[in-house]
């Protein structure tokens, strides 16, 4: 068929295309945001960054209605199985944004009971940097997830890389000093 002798009000492309531009339109992100981190991700939905020309406005609390999930801030082992188990309930395709130093790679906190890098247990498609990082870098980040729909699509079956289900803590703790004495007994 000869696109010259379409009518113009018809456009043609690829239903892959469509698709996808309506996937990157409209991101419906799930926070998991502990302490500044969180702060920053609040900022970022306000009026002056204004998430809403990147259809990324409607923050979701509900795993199912997510596609987004950005995880801002520290991890403790603790919460990283609650962590585990909100990402296995969203549907796919899903994206992880890792926010902050804390969450990229354990910031400051080196500690037993903080995660060393969400990236151990699922996986992560963009990391934002930063301690906190400005709400420009997350716009930035949310871009670059718009970047990979427009050019990966949909991800293949089998290409993402299976979640590490058990968590051991490395911690191994000291033996306790020397009971207390009262009374010299």
């Amino acid at each position: 068929m000869d696109t010259q002798t379409l009518p113009d009000n018809v456009l043609t492309t690829q239903l892959k295309k469509v698709v996808n531009w309506a996937r990157r339109s409209s991101l419906w992100p799930l926070p998991f945001a502990t302490a500044c981190c969180g702060i920053e991700l609040m900022a970022t939905a306000s009026s002056r960054y204004d998430l809403a020309r990147f259809g990324a406005e409607a923050m979701r609390f509900s795993p199912r209605q997510s596609d987004l999930m950005i995880v801002a801030g520290r991890v403790c082992i603790k919460m990283m199985p609650v962590l585990q188990h909100i990402y296995q309930q969203m549907t796919e395709p899903k994206w992880v944004i890792s926010m902050g130093a804390c969450a990229s790679t354990g910031g400051v906190f080196d500690a037993y009971a903080t995660i060393q890098g969400i990236d151990q247990f699922m996986p992560v498609d963009v990391y934002v940097p930063g301690c906190p990082p400005r709400p420009e870098t997350l716009l930035e980040g949310i871009m670059a997830i718009q970047r990979i729909i427009d050019e990966e699509g949909l991800p293949p079956r089998g290409r993402r890389r299976p979640l590490q289900l058990a968590i051991e803590p490395t911690y191994v703790p000291s033996p306790q000093p020397v009971p207390l004495t009262v009374g010299g007994r």
